[in-house]
């Protein structure tokens, strides 16, 4: 199966590990250029992002991708914010205008605090309640060809019909973030993808196996694709990508406190004081504090650096010492790949030259083979089987 590939673009430059410029919030060209610069590098989809004080994703997915032809874009969403059918229609538009380029990000939330920014109240297990009922409502406007009315604990609504079915069918892709028990049992019972952060591969393949567990629970046949997001860093040689790692966590740690403001405003991080609520983060800050270096080149002090917040362990090596690293993800069952630079839009752009290509030619490499064997032990077709044998005096 070919793996899919997934960048992040923003509305302006910067990351943990660089001083803000002076930009615009929403700086136009820079926002075409990034989206252009994935497209050219061969990203299958882009990630925009969501927080309380950001600006709004599904406006920057629609110009990006009126000046995109193929990319795709993944656009977080939080259930809560916007009634199930109105983010269904919201979605639909968006799906005919990129021309069936569109996914949604589920992203429940994990913090208290950064929830009651736009106005909600409800704790963790209740989030996670109301995610469950407003994806069976967001699936069921996709899909309605007539009026359909629900009563649940969340939402109510009475002969309810959208006049903007999307143009992927039956619905969009849903992607589902989280690391919880509850994360879990949600994105089993509906993601079509489940997003997990970068942890070593012993612990990725425990979160798969709860997802799968808990898709089996929710009577799935078939459980979500995974992926896994990663911040590569890479050098011509493995001497230079440490080098450059250790430059990134060096003014990573000099920038913290801008970056917190910045991630504050623009992510929903809060900083590095006092342990994170969500489980994702508290994962991450784990893995850090049980070694720098795991498996083949996951390296965890930029988490520790920013406190567990969001995707933010890197792979270190030359491009194929990563290449390698995130085989050994696909290995154990993972189909996608997040991964965003510390230096986003360069970084994109050496992913396309360097990364991308050695990874999607092993991955095709390795499914040729497979293809080959099973041709090799292919049953005997019936009508041949059936057919009377011939020898040399027949």
């Amino acid at each position: 199966m070919p793996v899919e590939f997934i960048g992040l673009i923003a509305t302006r430059p910067g990351s943990e590990a660089s001083q803000f410029t002076a930009s615009p919030v929403v700086d136009r060209e820079f926002t075409r250029r990034f989206a252009v610069a994935h497209e050219e590098a061969g990203f299958d989809r882009v990630l925009i992002g969501y927080s309380s004080g950001s600006v709004d994703n599904l406006q920057v997915a629609a110009y990006a991708a009126a000046h995109t032809e193929r990319l795709g874009y993944l656009v977080a969403h939080r259930p809560g914010v916007v009634f199930p059918t109105v983010a269904a229609r919201y979605f639909s538009t968006l799906d005919h205008f990129s021309a069936g380029r569109v996914a949604i990000h589920i992203i429940t939330g994990g913090s208290d605090a950064e929830q009651r920014r736009d106005g909600d109240y409800l704790d963790k297990d209740e989030r996670y309640d109301r995610t469950d009922e407003y994806l069976e409502v967001v699936r069921r406007t996709w899909t309605a060809t007539e009026p359909f009315s629900h009563h649940g604990r969340y939402y109510q609504l009475d002969d309810h019909v959208s006049g903007v079915l999307p143009v992927q069918q039956p619905h969009l892709p849903i992607y589902f973030g989280g690391s919880s028990e509850a994360a879990y049992r949600v994105g089993g019972k509906h993601a079509d993808v489940f997003a997990l952060w970068g942890e070593p591969l012993a612990e990725t393949a425990q979160q798969i196996a709860a997802v799968n567990a808990a898709a089996a629970a929710a009577g799935r046949t078939t459980p979500p694709r995974i992926s896994v997001s990663f911040r590569p860093i890479l050098g011509a040689t493995e001497e230079e990508a440490w080098e450059r790692a250790h430059r990134i966590l060096a003014s990573t740690r000099e920038n913290v406190g801008r970056a917190a403001e910045y991630f504050k405003e623009f992510r929903g991080f809060t900083g590095t004081a006092g342990a994170p609520q969500n489980v994702g983060s508290q994962r991450l800050l784990a893995a850090a504090a049980s070694g720098e270096l795991h498996d083949r080149a996951l390296w965890t002090p930029l988490a520790a650096a920013i406190g567990g917040g969001g995707n933010s362990t890197a792979l270190v090596g030359t491009p194929e010492t990563v290449a390698a690293a995130l085989l050994d993800y696909v290995d154990i069952g993972v189909t996608t790949l997040l991964i965003r630079g510390y230096d986003p839009y360069d970084d994109a752009i050496d992913y396309g030259r360097h990364l991308l290509p050695l990874v999607r030619e092993e991955v095709a490499r390795r499914d040729r083979g497979e293809a080959a064997r099973r041709d090799d032990i292919a049953p005997v077709p019936a009508a041949l089987a059936a057919a009377p044998s011939r020898t040399a005096g027949g």
